[in-house]
């Protein structure tokens, strides 16, 4: 009889898959986003170069697949975006936008939300910088660092080479509001945190191209950090 439980117990012991074993995006959403139980960004970059070899029809299918996880899913999206957006031809773009704002409604993880921002404004500037741009913005002030770094990464590259000033003021009206809705946070500070510094130099870029007038327009706080 002692033998047998023993053997039971062995068997037990070798049968139930341990926690460590589990698929990263098994474990709840929420303890994914808050970066507490895994390195969020190596988990992304080791999934990112997993799919780089991936068609891009094989990408698509991946975003569209409600039961893929938030870290694969954003792997996905991340090299479709880099790979292939660029050369999504117009009577594909339709399909391939519903995709991802599908996706985009439907995902409650930050890092899917903030690669299909980026990917929707590569796809279709004109359409998607005014809704996306100022969510980005958002996203900058998410409490995990990776999701924040993120969101400025995408900015900057959205940012790096454009002169237009409907976009340089759809920036500079987002950041506006944020700093005078801050302003009493704001004027204690004398030296800017790393998030901080980010908007200010997305704020330096929106009046490179608008001009200084905007500066009038800005609570003294920000100045004095300018």
């Amino acid at each position: 009889m002692k033998i047998l439980y023993f053997l039971l117990l062995f068997l037990s012991l070798i049968l139930i898959k341990p926690l460590w074993a589990q698929d990263k995006d098994d474990i709840n959403e929420a303890d994914i986003a808050s970066g507490a139980i895994f390195d969020d960004k190596a988990l992304l970059e080791g999934y990112s170069q997993k799919y780089t070899d991936e068609p891009r029809d094989i990408l698509l299918a991946m975003i569209g697949d409600d039961s893929l996880g938030s870290y694969k899913c954003t792997a996905a999206v991340r090299v479709f975006k880099e790979k292939f957006a660029d050369e999504v031809l117009s009577n594909e773009k339709s399909n391939i936008l519903k995709i991802l704002i599908r996706r985009l409604n439907r995902s409650d993880s930050p890092f899917v939300q903030v690669e299909i921002m980026h990917t929707l404004i590569v796809l279709d500037r004109f359409q998607y910088f005014d809704s996306m741009v100022p969510a980005l913005i958002q996203k900058m002030d998410h409490y995990n660092p990776v999701v924040s770094n993120m969101a400025y990464a995408d900015l900057q590259a959205i940012t790096k080479d454009s002169l237009y000033p409907r976009e340089a003021r759809i920036v500079f009206e987002t950041l506006r509001k944020i700093f005078f809705l801050s302003r009493n946070r704001l004027q204690n500070i004398t030296s800017p945190d790393e998030k901080l510094s980010q908007k200010i130099d997305l704020l330096r870029w929106s009046i490179r191209i608008l001009g200084t007038q905007e500066l009038k327009r800005l609570p003294s706080e920000v100045i004095n950090l300018l």
